[in-house]
């Protein structure tokens, strides 16, 4: 019997440590999720109001989704906001990607710990404070050259953007079996040949994580947007913004529930790419 209770008392001892088993956790969990989302519905609800006030319920109605589809300020916006989401995208991820690789694919060197403080820069760094940076250098810039368009917010979203794609790389990479890699080596691949056959395709579920990652976070964004555009560079953010300082109308609910719709999707999509991957 003695030997029964020490063998369920190793058992425990070794069973591992969950933050689900603490007591409280469930009502925890759901009294945060509660905070976070309860707000967005009235957000939604109201979107579907049919009269102009945003307090009173005055019918169902798809009047303020058909007034945002109609409005060429609207439009233009929501082309601006893409371009610039795609364009963030693209190059944080391909950055992020090398700078990944040179901090998990490398012995540890010196510097390492100033190298990866610097990626994650824009995470810990107020994002006013990097707005207001940029905001600096561009305008010398924008002085010197006469230049006024779009590359501005492109290399500011990017560079915003970096951390958020490095991450899921990151990660990715940490995970990954290096095995196949070394035999690629061992069996005379060169170093861009083993990457484009054999780490490359393991890498792009975090890759294309955190592609979709970075484009949430462009799109969203307001205020770097708002320091670093141009007069005429509105995006769909902060278009909003400025809607909201002239006359408020439920067709700001529906711009809001539209882009929650298309966040709500990509970060559903990004976690079935992680799960599937796992």
């Amino acid at each position: 019997m003695a030997d029964v209770a020490n063998t369920r008392l190793i058992r425990r001892r070794r069973k591992p440590f969950s933050i689900t088993t603490l007591p409280g956790f469930t009502a925890m969990a759901v009294i945060c999720f509660a905070l976070l989302y309860a707000p967005l519905l009235p957000l939604v609800f109201y979107s579907f109001n049919a009269g102009t006030s945003l307090a009173f319920w005055e019918g169902f109605s798809l009047r303020w989704y058909i007034s945002a589809w109609d409005n060429e300020a609207v439009q233009d916006a929501t082309i601006r906001s893409l371009v610039l989401a795609a364009a963030a995208s693209f190059f944080s991820t391909i950055l992020a990607t090398m700078a990944a690789l040179g901090t998990t694919r490398t012995r540890p060197y010196k510097g390492y710990t100033a190298v990866y403080a610097m990626i994650n820069q824009p995470l810990m760094v107020p994002e006013i404070v990097t707005a207001v940076a940029l905001l600096i250098v561009f305008a010398t810039i924008k002085a010197a050259t006469g230049y006024h368009g779009l590359g501005y917010l492109i290399i500011a979203h990017t560079a915003f953007c970096i951390p958020f794609a490095y991450l899921p790389i990151r990660a990715r990479l940490e995970g990954m079996d290096t095995t196949l890699e070394t035999a690629a080596a061992d069996l005379y691949a060169t170093p861009w040949r083993a990457f484009r056959r054999v780490t490359l395709p393991l890498l792009w579920p975090g890759i294309l994580a955190g592609a979709m990652l970075a484009f949430i976070i462009s799109l969203d964004d307001v205020v770097i947007t708002e320091f670093v555009k141009s007069s005429g560079q509105d995006t769909l953010p902060t278009y909003m913004l400025g809607q909201l300082r002239r006359v408020i109308t439920p067709e700001v609910n529906a711009i809001s529930s539209v882009l929650l719709g298309i966040s709500v999707l990509i970060v559903t999509l990004l976690f079935l790419i992680n799960r599937r991957f796992k």
